[in-house]
């Protein structure tokens, strides 16, 4: 598992640190000035968890943080393994390869960290750094995911399915994401913007998904059809859970 930042910054992936992981705040950073309404959201915050404000300059704040702060950062300390696993499905795995835009990226975290994904796995060569400007895309979301840089994608596919996963890749060509059952210990694949899968990727899945289009257009953004496919899963995972386990009669995965 990787660390994630010691540091985020803007008014939504600060605020969301504070309602939700409140003793992984060290202290917050406002850049001086006349208050606001968003700075006494945050102020009133930090007063009901006893978390420290530093006033700053707004020089001083552009020099810490490498993107747009809108005059807020948090000083966090790291995550921990226990803190991760308690609400996370540890059985649903997401797995991402070329998805070069640092905004997707953190839209596809925050959508992985509201289905409750156990591990994110993100291919390392042609993917977007896991970036400050990624943690404030995800709004905070990404503060709650296990995050692991990969090299190779077939590799972990491979170990993935001798470990009893089932591992669906999202393509056009796909079935529809209904007619696959997603329960159990899952693995979803999801490609760039550009060119979607890798070819040896989709060849090592044991079966593709789709989201069927009824519009015009012909796809989705990456973001937007993961969260469609993940929370499709998150569906059948719960019915599941409420109807108990299958009969040896009905259909198997894939």
């Amino acid at each position: 598992m990787t660390e994630s930042p010691s540091l985020i910054f803007g008014f939504h992936p600060v605020r969301e640190a504070l309602r939700h992981n409140p003793h992984r705040v060290q202290k917050i950073l406002v850049c001086k000035g006349p208050s606001n309404r968003r700075r006494r959201d945050l102020e009133e915050l930090c007063r009901r968890y006893s978390v420290p404000v530093e006033q700053v300059t707004e020089g001083e704040l552009s020099r810490r943080v490498p993107g747009v702060h809108n005059g807020f950062a948090a000083e966090l300390s790291g995550v921990t393994i226990d803190e991760l696993e308690s609400t996370r499905d540890g059985d649903l795995v997401v797995l991402l390869e070329d998805v070069q835009d640092p905004r997707n990226l953190g839209a596809i975290l925050r959508v992985c960290e509201g289905a409750g994904v156990g591990r994110v796995l993100v291919r390392d060569r042609g993917s977007a750094p896991l970036s400050p400007t990624v943690v404030k895309a995800s709004a905070g979301a990404s503060e709650w995911l296990d995050v692991e840089r990969i090299t190779n994608s077939a590799a972990e596919i491979e170990r993935f399915q001798k470990a009893g996963y089932w591992v669906y890749g999202a393509d056009p060509e796909g079935r529809p994401t209904w007619e696959i059952d997603l329960t159990g210990k899952v693995v979803l694949c999801f490609g760039g913007e550009a060119n979607g899968l890798r070819s040896r990727t989709r060849e090592l899945c044991d079966a593709l998904v789709a989201l069927p289009m009824q519009g015009k257009i012909e796809s989705l953004n990456v973001s937007a059809a993961a969260a469609a496919t993940l929370f499709e899963a998150v569906r059948q995972r719960t019915s599941a859970k409420e109807d108990g386990p299958r009969g040896p009669d009905e259909a198997s995965p894939g």
